[in-house]
């Protein structure tokens, strides 16, 4: 997946890039049930919400094949190398499950702003790739975006602690309030298998979900690879210091991997 000079301009212009229905319905179902197993693991890297439920799996991309795939995926390489202007490594991977009526707030933030201040990553160098596993519907919590807040570069922020079960750098009120005036507030929604590109200076947030419906959504953080993290205070498996640049695989990895599993369960 390539993307076009005005995609490059939208992206440059807004701080973001939407795809929907970047993954078909057949690896979409494939990540998602994964995702359930893996969320059930009794693993250090899997945190919970206060009421227990699944909040984080980090690094699954180590320990599951179908994420390990992901992780390697052309569409989502491609188009971040484009960006990005040069080879990329797996600076974080998460699966974050904002579970049906339990799962809590991400509060208003720029994710450079922890690489940065947590993992001394020299520049914003970096950017996201969310990839839905559940429809996001303006009920279950979706993603907000303040458009073009990309273009201030990293903020000052406070250090929060105690609103939810992960620890982030936040933004104050005022703040957010006065890049909204500016550049206003969307939520992109979609089916699963929808794709967002983020810039990591871009802030955003997501709201609690009380709706009946899971939005669960998988993160790849990738980094230039001259631009690596040079503080390493944060565990492996949180912040990864493996720098070696990412090969991608066919653009079927997924679909090869959905198929062999949907012939095993019919040859059980």
């Amino acid at each position: 997946m390539k993307l076009t000079d005005a995609q490059l301009q939208e992206f440059d212009r807004e701080g973001y890039l939407f795809f929907p229905g970047c993954f078909a319905k057949e690896e979409a179902d494939l990540l998602r049930e994964e995702a359930h197993a893996i969320f059930a693991m009794d693993r250090e890297e899997v945190w919970r919400e206060k009421s227990g439920v699944a909040r984080t799996a980090f690094a699954a991309h180590t320990y599951n094949e179908a994420y390990r795939r992901l992780g390697r995926h052309p569409r989502l390489i491609t188009p971040v190398e484009q960006i990005l202007g040069g080879r990329l490594y797996m600076h974080q991977f998460k699966i974050n499950a904002k579970a049906a009526f339990d799962g809590e707030v991400w509060q208003w933030h720029q994710d450079y702003g922890t690489w940065k201040a947590d993992d001394d990553m020299p520049e914003p160098r970096a950017m996201n790739i969310a990839v839905f596993l559940d429809d996001v519907t303006a009920a279950n919590g979706p993603l907000l975006f303040i458009p073009q807040s990309h273009k201030l570069g990293a903020l000052e922020a406070g250090h929060d602690l105690e609103t939810t079960s992960y620890p982030l750098w936040t933004l104050d009120r005022e703040t957010v309030r006065k890049l909204a005036e500016q550049g206003g507030c969307v939520a992109p929604t979609g089916p699963a298998g929808s794709v967002l590109m983020f810039h990591s200076c871009l802030v955003h947030a997501s709201p609690p979900n009380i709706s009946p419906f899971d939005r669960t959504i998988v993160y790849l953080s990738l980094c230039e690879t001259g631009n690596h993290i040079r503080r390493f205070k944060r565990k492996e498996w949180i912040a990864h210091r493996d720098f070696t640049p990412i090969d991608p695989l066919s653009d079927d990895c997924l679909t090869e991997l959905a198929r062999a599993r949907q012939g095993q369960r019919a040859a059980e």
